[in-house]
């Protein structure tokens, strides 16, 4: 009898997206932006008519982003995206200088840095500005201190750190990818001389980011090519990406939307992780004593719920996260998932969502009640 290859269709079943701070959900206004650049075919660097039509919508881009995060368009670079911005960043401002880190940065900054003084935090996440200023009494530096957390959320105090940073003379560079469309975000206001952007973040697609700098700040390119983004990045620029960018910088979810998830987690007996610094309102890091984030993150995605451990960046894999770790957290850290919120999230699927995971830890934590 012969027997057919062909697989049977899995079943479909609604799934709820709680993983918006690996990559927020497509805005709408996105979307038209980049339909409608994928309709010039022309290369911005190109004199005649469609390449100077291409240079006019990317140019429009950089006034737009630049402006929204409270910067000029001639300081700001488009990139690949918030890693390679990161990269541009260390690589530019900290030639000459030691690079310090906050122990829990992204894997970008650490990445980029490997040998980077490593900068504690206290237990919510929240870096040590009176360490830092101890550092800084040993000559210039580059500080790398990210603005929200995107395991956690916490919000660290730029404003403040910048301020040390000036007095002794200091560079700090700021990650703002994930605090970007989550909270009000402006270069100037916070002091930083660079701050870090990714278009997927804030609903755009992915493959596009920017380095906007202070003014007065050189960048020397790290990819070199053909001259493009005046010398400081070579490459063809990724204009429908960039378009689509545009489109979504200026929209902000400031709404602080994850307290009724965590409070019903709370009460199955999980421990919010950072609860007592500023975070984010679309971000939860919740902790169940005893279940490991692998089988509680599987065990959701089972019920169609699709949360996250730790940063879900490349390796697709869950792994105990450094940041909590640098938290001082012990077994905690690997008994935490993330719970991030897209800007579309309706009342409807936060109850359901509620639901899943009280059944989940009800069946993981024998005794909690559902």
């Amino acid at each position: 009898m012969k027997m057919s290859h062909k697989m049977q269709k899995p079943e479909s079943r609604a799934t709820i997206y709680l993983d918006a701070n690996a990559s927020e959900v497509s805005r709408p206004e996105a979307r038209a932006a980049m339909l409608a650049a994928f309709d010039l075919v022309g290369n911005p660097a190109s004199v005649h008519g469609a390449g100077r039509q291409a240079r006019a919508l990317l140019e429009d881009a950089r006034d737009a982003v630049a402006g929204r995060f409270g910067g000029a368009a001639g300081d700001l670079v488009f990139t690949s995206g918030g890693t390679e911005a990161d990269a541009l960043a260390i690589h530019a401002l900290g030639a000459g200088r030691r690079v310090i880190i906050g122990a829990t940065e992204h894997d970008a900054i650490r990445a980029a840095a490997p040998g980077a003084v490593i900068l504690r935090v206290d237990g919510n996440g929240v870096a040590d500005l009176d360490q830092l200023a101890d550092l800084l009494a040993d000559g210039p530096a580059l500080v790398c201190l990210m603005l929200a957390n995107n395991e956690t959320g916490v919000i660290q105090p730029i404003a403040e750190a910048a301020a040390i940073c000036r007095r002794l003379g200091a560079r700090l560079h700021v990650d703002a990818v994930q605090a970007a469309g989550r909270m009000k975000v402006d270069l100037m206001a916070l002091g930083a001389d660079s701050l870090a952007l990714s278009g997927h973040k804030l609903g755009g697609s992915m493959g596009v980011g920017a380095l906007l700098t202070a003014p007065g700040v050189d960048i020397a390119a790290l990819i070199k090519g053909g001259g493009q983004e005046r010398g400081r990045r070579g490459g063809t620029p990724a204009l429908p990406a960039i378009a689509g960018f545009a489109a979504c910088a200026g929209i902000s979810d400031l709404g602080d939307q994850r307290d009724r998830f965590a409070v019903a987690a709370s009460a199955c007996g999980a421990i919010e992780i950072g609860a007592g610094a500023p975070r984010l309102g679309n971000t939860a890091c919740l902790a169940l004593p005893g279940v490991k984030a692998e089988t509680q993150v599987i065990a959701l995605d089972l019920a169609g719920i699709q949360v996250s451990a730790g940063a879900a960046c490349s390796s697709g894999k869950v792994a105990r996260s450094h940041v909590l770790d640098a938290m001082g957290l012990g077994a905690l850290a690997g008994e935490a998932i993330r719970v991030s919120l897209p800007w579309n999230m309706t009342a409807t699927e936060i109850d359901c969502a509620i639901d899943a995971y009280r059944a989940m830890a009800a069946r993981l934590r024998p005794g909690m009640a559902a």
